[in-house]
């Protein structure tokens, strides 16, 4: 081997090693950036997405919490339905940020009476759902959450279909599942002035949906 090939391949070998420990230490960084953070991963429908809900969240939580919104329109629990929250790539994503804290405010959406769907079905289906972020491997907490109300149907939704079908469901889902239930409905029945359209809360409606998660976490740890 010649003199010159002898040098050029021993400063190759250099840069391949400190390339490596540059690398390292960029990931060691990063890695310990993200262990100084709490990750909320906020998973829901338009009433998540948007709405400002998870930034007034990430406001009450503080500087420790880093909280995603993971919220697709129209999504539902209801797999057989034209927009289940699990077919979407924001739930690919929701479980790519490998939250510590996942909370699921669905069942909007699936308070259509034309999607036919019977309770048996929706509950299996919200298991499945919760279960797929309970065996993450970040182990996340998670937490289920009861809709806000829907106090008209201008976009197709029942309000009784809601109170009387989905919320007694999601019950049944978190004692399946042995998650907590967050109560949004029950705050905000007397609150229509907070919905501009029935259905999607404006900004004073955003703030309480925020003010009892934030709470709700706050009390049960």
């Amino acid at each position: 081997m010649s003199r010159k090939v002898k040098l050029l391949t021993l400063l190759i070998a250099v840069l391949v090693v400190l390339l490596s420990v540059e690398t390292y230490a960029w990931q060691t960084a990063g890695n310990n950036a993200q262990a100084k953070f709490i990750r909320v991963a906020c998973v829901g429908d338009s009433i998540t997405c948007g709405t400002s809900y998870p930034d007034d969240l990430w406001l009450m939580l503080g500087e420790k919490y880093v909280v995603g919104n993971f919220g697709n329109n129209g999504a539902t629990v209801f797999l057989n339905s034209s927009n289940p929250y699990m077919y979407t790539p924001a739930f690919k994503v929701a479980k790519a940020f490998a939250p510590q804290i996942v909370i699921i405010m669905l069942g909007t959406n699936d308070a259509d009476p034309k999607l036919n769907e019977s309770n048996a079905v929706f509950v299996s289906d919200y298991v499945w759902l919760v279960s797929q972020f309970q065996e993450l491997a970040s182990k996340p907490k998670v937490w289920i959450v009861t809709p806000p109300p829907i106090f008209n149907n201008t976009v197709g939704l029942s309000g009784a279909f809601l109170a009387q079908k989905i919320i007694p469901d999601i019950d049944q889902v978190a004692t399946a599942t042995g998650v907590s239930v967050i109560n949004v409905y029950a705050p905000l029945v007397g609150h229509s002035a907070y919905f501009l359209d029935g259905v999607h809360p404006d900004i004073n409606g955003s703030l309480a949906v925020a003010t009892v998660v934030h709470d709700a976490l706050n009390l049960q740890g």
